[in-house]
């Protein structure tokens, strides 16, 4: 059972799951940017693209996700301002979010530029998330794109 009394995912799911998961954190990186798994690195104020498993049996969307963490500082003046009730610090408030969507357009581009599926969220809770799931490697031939995107 996984956190939320969900069936879990069989070992060869995960192992598969994971390995997509270590794949994108490397083409992340290889891009320059901060990537890392979620609860990898032990540091909740870590900033940087972060990768999620879901290790769920039923798949209601995608095996892996990203969202994008911004500083820590950034993260405390929106809570801050959020906890004040000051309207006039609501910038505050939607600048971490606002940079999250800035974010998953590139993320989801460099994801693409390497052969990895990816694309948006579609989610309330988790907007700013890009969802992936697999390598165009893993389509069967006959599911494969024939051209590659202008991207």
């Amino acid at each position: 059972m996984t956190d939320f009394g969900f069936a879990r995912a069989t070992d060869e799911a995960v192992a598969i799951r994971i390995e997509l998961a270590d794949q994108v954190v490397q083409t992340l990186r290889r891009a320059g940017l901060p990537a890392f798994r979620d609860g990898e690195s032990g540091n909740l104020d870590q900033s940087g693209a972060v990768v999620y498993i879901d290790f769920d049996a039923e798949m209601a969307s995608a095996p892996v996700s990203v969202g994008w963490r911004c500083d820590a500082g950034l993260t405390q003046t929106a809570v801050k301002a959020l906890a004040s009730g000051n309207r006039h610090e609501a910038q505050a408030v939607r600048y971490p979010g606002m940079i999250g969507l800035h974010m998953q357009s590139a993320l989801i581009k460099i994801l693409l530029s390497t052969g990895i599926i990816a694309t948006l969220e579609n989610d309330n809770m988790n907007p700013d998330h890009v969802l992936v799931f697999g390598r165009v490697s893993d389509l069967p031939p006959a599911l494969r794109p024939t051209f590659i995107p202008g991207i």
